[in-house]
């Protein structure tokens, strides 16, 4: 009679095993495609602009070109159209998409965030069956300007007001933004007169509202100050900037 934890073991083991073949199997993970920029600014007054994606690799891709919102949806509508939508591409070559206005009530006191994907459609060929041809899937900021806004982004940095604050219990750090603009940061450091803290700062300053980053521990007591870079519409970074925190 088996006994069953044998059988418990040998279920184990199968499993085990068939998870290290697919580890150990070949596999391609790395984008082929390349975007001509890092952002796009759309200001509201301009029909169209254009993003120019390459080829470098020795393969012919497929791609798969749209506009959608932070959080991945395809349901909410948004203010432009990528065309070609679909479209191939030859080792080597370039394709120019453009991304067309479409007409939208969007707000004009501020920007308005979407995203361009661009996916990759790798062509059937004759390698061996165990190895994975992975489809991956490009994102870059789409920022969806009022024509209304003036002047540099950059120059609103200085209006960013500080604050560490108990949120649900837990310290944080948080900044209100004045300004109608996002601003997506490079660096961000928070230093007590103790020690500092780098803060994961994945998440942009939204325009005419607040942010939020949680702290690791509470810092020391005295005055508190915020190091940080941003990343400007030409995807450089910007020259370190250094602000006063208050405690809330």
């Amino acid at each position: 009679m088996r006994h069953p934890t044998s059988s418990k073991f040998n279920l184990t083991s199968a499993y085990a095993l068939a998870i290290c073949m697919l580890l150990l199997a070949p596999f391609s993970a790395n984008a082929a495609l390349t975007i001509s920029s890092t952002r796009i600014i759309q200001p509201s007054d301009r029909q169209s602009t254009s993003i120019v994606v390459a080829n470098p690799s020795n393969r012919a891709y497929a791609a798969q070109a749209w506009i959608n919102t932070e959080a991945d949806d395809s349901t909410t509508a948004v203010p432009l159209i990528a065309s070609p939508a679909l479209f191939r591409i030859d080792p080597g070559s370039e394709q120019t998409v453009q991304l067309n206005r479409l007409p939208n009530d969007l707000p004009k006191d501020r920007e308005s965030l979407f995203f361009f994907n661009l996916q990759e459609i790798p062509q059937a060929n004759d390698k061996p069956d165990n190895v994975l041809n992975i489809a991956l899937r490009t994102r870059i900021k789409v920022f969806f300007r009022p024509s209304q806004l003036k002047g540099r982004p950059q120059n609103h940095l200085k209006n960013l007001t500080w604050s560490v604050q108990s949120i649900d219990g837990k310290p944080h750090l948080v900044v209100d933004n004045p300004s109608p603009y996002y601003f997506t940061f490079n660096q961000l450091t928070l230093i007590s007169p103790k020690g500092s803290e780098k803060i994961d700062a994945r998440k942009m300053a939204i325009p005419l509202g607040r942010q939020t980053y949680p702290l690791k521990t509470l810092p020391a007591q005295g005055n508190l100050k915020v190091d940080f870079t941003t990343i400007n519409d030409y995807g450089a970074i910007t020259p370190a900037m250094s602000s006063p925190a208050r405690r809330s």
